[in-house]
């Protein structure tokens, strides 16, 4: 790690107002479909090709990575890295799926949150923008991975005192960055087999049997028309497909289908059987969920992949699984659930210095969880598993299984405003961390999709577990 970390609050009013402009959006207009079409058409001008798609020349059988969420540059962030290094030994290539920079996406960030972890993986490293990469205008994301250095410029002023016109005047705008020390920061992944070139924040990619498909949701968790237009375009023919978004279209027990502009959802083509979408993997949310989906009478991998390096969103809260007939038995996360309420037990015990009455076990918050589910736990409890009124207590201020009782007025933040604000305010600093990341294997026959944990503590540095994995028929 650099010698000094900034530590990255989101309690912090000055990171709060720079990364304003998602907020902005919602109130008064989203202008990245616009600013992204103008993106486009200057990648196009400068000869990039009019598909989009990046055509790899690997052999039948080979591999890729997959993380979300990375770029915080703190020890989470770097405590995935040993892990990522030793399975990603052989990969053609990784993908980081949302969210590369953080707070806001700027260029001077790149070197601690991008570069220097990622300087030792020999092959390039595909992206695609979170939310917070667009703080900016996606300025930098397009100079580091799309080698357009120039800003885009202003556009015509709008009428005053239109929504338009408001957004224009509150907006975060681009602030200068150091030359000198981004160009030091490229000189960490300089060597002729990490580099490569994307034609834009969007992009499929040929690999083998199969086309990875990567789409730009924005800051809203949409795609603008034209996007669109070429995502129907590119998700046609036989050949099995592999959408990467940045928002992802199961989560939290929930469907989020992502809205097309102009009409008709991302589902709806992942869906379509004349495309052979295999896979949909999304980042945003920091953990890890698996959805087996049957779509007609074939299964569809709908995967939360947004634990790569930044603060983690809790698992404990999702609700008791029933969604497009996948249910608890076929659901999968990490961290487990009960690991989660522990997590967040110590932490609120910790926070309000009540930690005798807050902190529980592995054991305790496994066993109450499942209790509140009214499943069986993924692992069996320990012997201090004793489910008691206070465990109970603490389980149901803390929203475990997300099942509302007679205590939910007391609840502590544990939904919207639990993801929305403690969560990013409660990133910790030592082990463990519960991060993950990915690794696909891809044959003719099968996608092997495997889930690795990455917690910081060396035991799992030398030899990383699985957590979940799965295979994916590609017939």
């Amino acid at each position: 790690m650099p010698d000094h970390v900034e530590k990255l609050s989101w309690l912090n009013p000055r990171i709060l107002w720079a990364a304003r402009n998602g907020v902005l959006a919602s109130w008064f207009g989203d202008p990245t479909g616009r600013t992204r079409s103008r993106w486009v058409a200057r990648r196009a001008e400068a000869g990039a090709p009019a598909d989009k798609v990046i055509r790899r020349e690997v052999p039948d059988r080979f591999s890729f990575m997959l993380l979300g969420d990375t770029g915080e540059g703190g020890e989470s962030q770097y405590a995935v890295v040993p892990g990522f290094l030793k399975v990603g030994q052989g990969t053609e290539f990784a993908v980081i799926a949302s969210d590369v920079i953080y707070p806001v996406g700027h260029a001077d960030d790149y070197g601690d949150k991008f570069f220097r972890p990622y300087r030792d993986y020999p092959a390039p490293v595909y992206a695609i923008p979170g939310n917070h990469d667009w703080y900016e205008d996606l300025g930098a994301f397009m100079r580091i991975f799309c080698a357009d250095p120039a800003p885009l410029g202003s556009e015509p002023a709008p009428r005053p005192l239109t929504r338009a016109w408001w957004r224009t005047l509150l907006w975060h705008r681009p602030r200068p960055q150091d030359e000198e020390r981004l160009e030091q920061a490229r000189r960490l992944r300089s060597a002729p087999g990490q580099r490569a070139v994307q034609p834009g924040p969007y992009w499929a990619i040929d690999a083998g049997p199969v086309r990875i498909v990567g789409i730009d949701t924005g800051l809203l968790g949409t795609i603008d028309a034209e996007q669109g237009a070429w995502l129907r375009e590119v998700s046609r023919g036989p050949r099995p497909k592999i959408l990467v978004t940045g928002s992802p279209l199961y989560v939290d027990g929930e469907h989020h289908p992502c809205p097309v502009e102009g009409g008709g959802t991302v589902d709806d083509i992942v869906r379509d059987p004349d495309h052979h979408y295999v896979a949909a993997i999304g980042g945003d949310i920091h953990n890890y969920q698996r959805y087996p989906v049957d779509v007609d009478g074939r299964t569809v991998q709908y995967v939360v992949a947004g634990g790569g390096g930044a603060f983690m969103h809790a698992t404990h809260t999702i609700p008791r699984v029933s969604v497009a007939g996948v249910t608890e038995r076929e659901f999968r996360c990490y961290p487990l659930r009960g690991d989660s309420l522990a997590f967040y037990s110590r932490l609120y015990g910790r926070r309000s210095r009540l930690r005798r009455f807050f902190t529980l076990t592995e054991s305790e918050a496994t066993a109450v969880v499942a209790e509140r589910l009214g499943t069986e736990p993924g692992r069996a409890p320990g012997p201090d598993a004793r489910v008691t009124r206070r465990t109970r207590l603490v389980a149901s201020l803390l929203g475990a299984g997300g099942r509302p009782d007679r205590t939910s007025r007391f609840r502590l933040p544990v939904r919207k405003i639990y993801t929305q604000l403690f969560s990013p305010g409660s990133a910790t600093y030592s082990p463990p961390f519960f991060k993950s990341f990915l690794r696909l294997d891809i044959t003719p026959e099968a996608v092997g999709l495997r889930c690795f944990a990455a917690t910081g503590n060396r035991e799992q540095e030398i030899d990383p577990p699985v957590e979940d994995e799965v295979t994916i028929p590609l017939n």
